[in-house]
């Protein structure tokens, strides 16, 4: 074999190497997309029912809104509606700008700004959630005892288990706050370590 021949011959191979490692560095970024995407399938999935609950709850609280005849009911029920109508419009839109971060278009680092950035308004949307969730029990506390038991939940004489289920309540969403936080906060720290397995 002559060396045109084999300069030809590796030159050809070096080119269907180079074919290869781009076919193949293309399949991996498809592959770590697609997974960074499925990290916030379920999450997504839970907020989207959810969402339903919320809005149908709030749909109620204002189709019984006249039955709030009081100025601090009605300051409860617009809490309420604002916090089942707001929040879940708020958490979905950021879920899904953290889900379309794209990470087979950009560089790491433009694509670890993007996180970065969806990271903190999702996270931040979650500490607002948490701690209006303590204003919104008392509030749908009131407009509940109100709308479905035509009782001023503010006024009626309650005994010491009716104290103790109020306290066993902040206890629960207490608990169910720290927990779906915490949860937001696996998701998003795993979704950020297969962007940082790419660097």
């Amino acid at each position: 074999m002559e060396l045109e021949e084999m300069q030809a011959l590796w030159s050809d191979l070096t080119n269907q190497l180079d074919h290869q490692k781009k076919l193949t560095d293309k399949i991996i970024m498809n592959m770590t997309q697609e997974k960074y995407s499925n990290k916030f399938r379920t999450i997504t999935t839970i907020e989207t029912i959810g969402a339903i609950f919320c809005f149908t709850i709030g749909v109620c609280v204002l189709a019984n809104f006249s039955k709030l005849d009081t100025w601090y009911l009605m300051l409860c029920g617009v809490i309420m509606v604002a916090f089942l109508l707001g929040l879940p419009v708020l958490a979905l839109r950021a879920l899904r700008k953290i889900r379309a971060v794209n990470i087979t278009n950009k560089s790491f680092k433009e694509a670890l700004l993007d996180f970065s950035k969806a990271k903190k308004n999702l996270m931040n949307i979650q500490k607002g959630a948490v701690a209006a969730s303590f204003v919104v029990m008392i509030a749908a506390s009131g407009v509940g005892a109100k709308i479905l038991g035509n009782k001023d939940f503010f006024l009626v004489e309650r005994n010491i288990w009716a104290n103790f289920s109020i306290l066993l309540a902040l206890v629960f969403v207490s608990f169910t706050s720290y927990w779906g936080y915490r949860s937001y906060s696996k998701i998003t720290n795993s979704a950020e370590n297969i962007l940082k397995e790419l660097e």
